[in-house]
């Protein structure tokens, strides 16, 4: 049965798609079988892993509609090894149309109960807004992961995301957590990296991963041929912190 993690973060701009399909290729590089499902009407995620977004007949908007099924919808990212329920423009429609319908933020979870035997992994990538789609997402998740720059403002969103998350883990997900915190775009030489740093590490304790993922040129330019960073260039120091991060999500998952 399928481990299912939300990447999500109420601030925009902080890595989250950068982070779900590098992790999702890293995964799949350690031999796990990994599902991306792409909830961000941009499909940022979509075309990281290497899928036209303008291409597609169908989307997660007619999975989450109860239009079309899970196994008819998916793709498979080629760069990646994983594969990808895609998303494009569609699915901002999704929010209105969401309203009318019965367990309207259940319906990511019904619809992964179909597929959850035959992967390892399922990753969200949520959009950056506590939205109708973010609340499926959540709703669907055993957990959070956190994504964060160590500066000042991400640290005053983390409080609201941290609420929203006991939120709906007393309403309407009792399996919810935060799995942990990844600190993203991590430059030591600013002083208030280190200190931001810090402040988690002695807030979160052991919520905050081991793995930093450092500020990478090479990360920065893979989405624009179509690939995880851990693909394009698998030498350079975000792919390799991510490679890590994989391994110590793997490791993770044994203790919970």
């Amino acid at each position: 049965m399928a481990k299912i993690f939300c990447v999500a973060n109420q601030k925009g701009g902080v890595g989250k798609t950068t982070t779900a399909v590098n992790l999702a290729a890293g995964l799949a590089q350690l031999n796990q079988r990994v599902l991306l499902a792409d909830l961000d009407p941009q499909g940022n995620a979509t075309m990281g892993a290497g899928i036209n977004k303008g291409a597609l007949t169908a989307s997660i908007y007619e999975v989450l509609l109860g239009m079309s099924d899970i196994k008819a919808v998916r793709k498979t990212s080629e760069t990646g090894g994983f594969d990808v329920l895609p998303a494009n423009r569609e699915l901002a429609g999704a929010e209105v149309e969401m309203v009318e319908l019965e367990n309207r933020e259940k319906r990511l979870k019904d619809a992964f109960a179909s597929i959850a035997d035959e992967y390892d992994f399922i990753l969200i990538d949520c959009p950056p807004a506590l939205s109708m789609l973010t609340l499926n997402g959540l709703c669907a998740a055993n957990g959070v992961i956190i994504p964060m720059q160590c500066e000042y403002y991400a640290l005053e969103g983390l409080s609201d995301l941290v609420n929203t998350i006991k939120k709906v883990h007393a309403n309407l997900n009792p399996d919810l957590k935060i799995i942990g915190l990844l600190r993203v775009m991590f430059d030591p030489r600013m002083t208030l990296s280190q200190q931001v740093s810090e402040e988690l590490e002695k807030h979160f304790g052991d919520k905050v991963f081991k793995t930093v993922i450092p500020r990478n040129v090479r990360l920065a330019e893979a989405p624009s041929y179509g690939m995880p960073g851990v693909s394009f260039d698998a030498a350079s120091k975000g792919a390799q912190a991510y490679i890590a991060f994989g391994a110590e999500m793997v490791e993770r998952i044994k203790t919970m």
